[in-house]
């Protein structure tokens, strides 16, 4: 009987894959993964929630594509979000200088194979970054954002609350 071997690579390993790949690569405790590409369905969600944030921030906050990567170095965890958003000065991560560590709002357009992930595991290394106050997943399957966001009240405590808009124009309640 054989067994499958993990590998384990360092974040150095990751950074030499990723500049000679042509794929997006996210990065986890050692372990690399292959983002796949994605359908128009999703391409165009995700150039809709850059341009909806963009034209609400202008002048306030930057808003990068999904070639921006986020490190987060707590978890040693890297990935692309779809969108995210900075609000003050960019800082890169001391191993990293091509990565983002002090994002204010995050989105991630979900995606059949990748829903659960972003949800869970992804959304908890987002959470371990002092600076986000939301993280947003734009649903594929329905007309659905949900804003998982830090309690400003709780922002030590790391408090965390889900509120859902199901319809376009929908306001999502204070």
């Amino acid at each position: 009987m054989t067994t499958a071997r993990q590998l384990h690579f360092s974040y150095e390993d990751y950074l030499r894959a990723l500049d000679s790949s042509a794929l997006k690569l996210e990065y986890c405790s050692g372990v690399i993964y292959a983002k796949a590409g994605g359908t128009l369905a999703h391409a165009e969600l995700s150039a809709a929630a850059i341009r909806i944030l963009g034209t609400a921030l202008l002048g306030r906050c930057t808003v990068l594509t999904s070639d921006a990567k986020v490190r987060v170095e707590s978890s040693d965890f890297a990935g692309f979000p779809d969108a995210t958003v900075v609000c003050g000065a960019r800082q890169s991560s001391r191993i990293d200088a091509n990565a983002l560590i002090n994002p204010t709002v995050i989105v991630e357009v979900t995606s059949r194979s990748t829903e659960q992930y972003d949800r869970g595991e992804k959304l908890e290394h987002y959470q371990r970054l002092p600076s986000v106050k939301a993280v947003l997943f734009v649903s594929h399957r329905e007309r659905r954002v949900t804003v998982v966001e830090r309690r400003a009240q709780w922002a030590s405590g790391g408090r965390w609350r889900t509120r859902h808009a199901r319809r376009t124009g929908a306001e999502l309640p204070g």
